[in-house]
């Protein structure tokens, strides 16, 4: 598989960077800064939140030197997970860069190694992205200047850094290199490729919408390769593995088959070399600093292979986006651009392989319940149903929920109980919204909510109409003439609603009507309503209390009166003047206390063992309402003999004294 366009020119031959003179750069002011050239920091990662920021004047600094800001720009980064040996590999693209006219550009067997820090052991050397100081200006065989940039880029996958922080530093590598080297150990696993899918396309995400391969060179670096009998050393055998790993096949995973679909999608040119472990010493010895004695001559000599492959003048991949050349001026806007986006909050978190499971574990739950509450609540109040009474249908969407929750814990589920809760709780959340779109759908069945507002509407004009007729006819004619242009304006809202209704245009217009009736509805008209209703039934209430009352007092009267007629101690006196039969209890009573009671003058009639008291026998003195005494209403007559008795009731007064 060819890697496309030409690559890198020449240096000065015999130049190494090492001892390579001062070179000059210009500042912001145009003042002449010196210093040796040496990797620098343009992308900090700051481990506290999680988060990276751009070092623009570094930037600058680098890639706006008047020589080269105006040329286009090609970069070449090498990423990948961490302690791979990414910046041992770009140390010997520096001695190319320097040494590149040489036949022994890779430099002799006892110098150490230097450029890009690096070192062995197991925790990581490099954070953020780093780029060489110095652009190197190439030549290539067409005759025009390009100016080469080599770039570092932060581990991915070690102990301090979340998938975020991995997919946004190799997709930003990405995004701003014409060369993306992928530097992996041993063999290409699916874990790398799906890797690879989930940062490539957080790169595709931050970018602008194109109809192009949004990236352009991709080089699968297989360090340590240990079956070259299966695929030897190099770019052939690579070519050759890489067609393997990447072939899309019939019977394949659908999964299997995304991945390397969206690869191919992505990347313009895509290339494999196979290189060799560079031996014992190297991986073992804590003392090793580079020296090309300690290194296998196999991995040498692939070595001699790989980086002109990648760097020589005919091979040399210049910066596109959006099938335009990339100057070093272009490159620093670009920056600035990309860092701002994976600033912000525009582009969803990648999450791990666990998380964004649990997360679609929980969802499809959330979805089968929220399913099962609708059919329940479509078999109450769907489209064909009749309007049903909100009582019953809260009750029915309290039963539902509690099926549809209940169910969504039943489902096995990934994440923890306390992730879990989060989705329960959103879940119960989307019920009741869902529930609310059923009551407002069931509350358009109810044919008096629908004519809330025209009978709203009506009732103001009509109000408006009366109290304009009583106030004019006091004279308050600025009262009357306002209540008329309340009673025109609601004569024409009711009038264009039902022309909304009947046309379905302007319906915001409609919407806005509905609101303003049902306002006064809920705010005037059924308060006054209500109070009313109150009112009438308190009043009938209080009546229907005293009726009893009534009653009950003279039931009690009576039976008091049958008791003491059995034991003979009362008189009976019927006096014409209230027209009353009144049973009066003497000083013999049980009670001992004189009473009188309502009794019929038939029932008095029929008595035998009672005399019929005249006028001059009982004798009323004082008839009135008096003040209750043990729940009994009493008045006072006098007997013959100039007594005092107190009556308990009165069954009928025709007169009064």
């Amino acid at each position: 598989m060819k890697l496309g366009k030409q690559y890198f020119s020449s240096c000065d031959e015999g130049e190494n960077y090492v001892d390579a003179e001062e070179n000059a750069f210009l500042d912001l002011d145009d003042e002449v800064v010196t210093e040796k050239p040496g990797p620098i920091q343009i992308v900090l990662a700051h481990e506290d939140d999680h988060n990276f920021e751009l070092d623009e004047s570094a930037l600058e600094r680098v890639l706006l030197q008047e020589h080269i800001k105006d040329l286009n720009i090609v970069v070449v980064s090498v990423a990948g997970a961490f302690r791979k040996g990414k910046s041992f590999l770009l140390d010997f693209m520096l001695r190319y860069m320097y040494n590149q006219n040489s036949s022994s550009w890779i430099g002799e067997n006892h110098d150490p190694l230097t450029g890009f820090t690096w070192r062995g052991g197991c925790e990581r050397e490099t954070t953020g992205i780093q780029i060489w100081s110095e652009v190197f200006v190439i030549d290539k065989p067409n005759g025009t200047k390009v100016a080469v940039l080599l770039m570092d880029t932060q581990g991915a996958f070690d102990s301090q850094s979340t998938i975020k922080d991995c997919a946004t530093v190799f997709a930003l590598s990405t995004m701003t290199s014409s060369v993306q080297v992928y530097n992996l150990s041993q063999n290409i696993q699916e874990d790398d490729l799906q890797h690879l899918q989930l940062f490539t396309e957080y790169g595709r995400l931050a970018m602008e919408e194109i109809y192009q391969k949004p990236f352009q060179t991709l080089m699968f670096l297989i360090r340590d390769w240990s079956y070259p009998y299966e695929h030897p050393y190099g770019l052939e055998g690579g070519k050759q593995f890489l067609e393997k790993r990447l072939q899309v096949k019939l019977h394949q995973h659908e999964e299997l088959q995304n991945v390397r679909r969206h690869i191919h999608s992505c990347f313009s040119n895509l290339g494999c070399f196979l290189l060799p472990h560079p031996g014992l010493k190297v991986a073992t010895n804590p003392s090793f600093d580079g020296r090309l004695n300690d290194i296998d001559e196999d991995f040498k000599k692939e070595l001699q292979n790989l980086v002109p492959l990648l760097l020589a003048p005919e091979n040399l991949v210049e910066k596109e986006i959006s099938g335009s050349k990339v100057t070093c001026r272009d490159l620093v806007q670009y920056f600035k651009a990309y860092i701002k986006i994976y600033q912000g909050e525009e582009l969803p978190h990648p999450k791990s392989m666990l998380q964004a499971t649990a997360e679609a574990n929980n969802l499809a739950a959330v979805a089968g319940a929220k399913d099962t509450y609708n059919k329940g609540m479509e078999q109450v109040c769907g489209g064909d149903k009749p309007y049903i009474a909100p009582a019953d249908l809260e009750r029915k969407h309290q039963e539902l929920k509690e099926i549809a929750i209940k169910q969504f814990r039943s489902v096995k589920k990934m994440g923890g109980e306390e992730f879990c809760r989060r989705y329960q709780d959103q879940l119960e959340e989307e019920l009741d919204d869902i529930y609310a779109n059923f009551v407002k759908h069931n509350d358009g069945k109810n044919i008096f909510y629908a004519a809330r507002t025209p009978a709203t509407l009506f009732a103001v004009m009509f109000a408006m109409y009366i109290i304009s007729g009583l106030t004019g006819f006091l004279g308050m004619v600025s009262i009357a003439t306002l209540c008329n242009v309340v009673t025109g304006l609601a004569l024409a809202s009711l009038c264009t609603w039902a022309y909304v209704k009947y046309s379905g245009e302007f319906r915001e217009v409609g919407t806005l009507i509905d609101q303003l009736a049902e306002v006064l509805w809920e705010q005037v008209i059924k308060p006054l309503g209500d109070n009313f209703i109150e009112d009438t039934m308190r009043q009938s209430v209080t009546n229907s209390l005293k009726a009893g009352l009534t009653e009950q007092m003279s039931q009690h009267a009576r039976e008091m009166a049958m008791a003491a007629e059995r034991t003979g101690s009362f008189s009976l006196a019927e006096d014409e003047t209230f027209g009353a039969a009144v049973a009066v209890c003497g000083a013999s009573s049980p009670s001992g206390l004189a009473c009188a009671t309502p009794m019929d003058p038939a029932e008095a009639a029929q008595s035998t063992q009672k005399r019929h008291w005249t006028p001059e026998d009982a004798e009323p003195t004082k008839i009135g309402q008096a003040k209750m005494s043990g729940g009994h209403l009493g008045s006072v007559v006098r007997d013959s003999r100039g007594s005092e008795v107190p009556l308990l009731g009165v069954s009928t007064v025709h007169g009064s004294q």
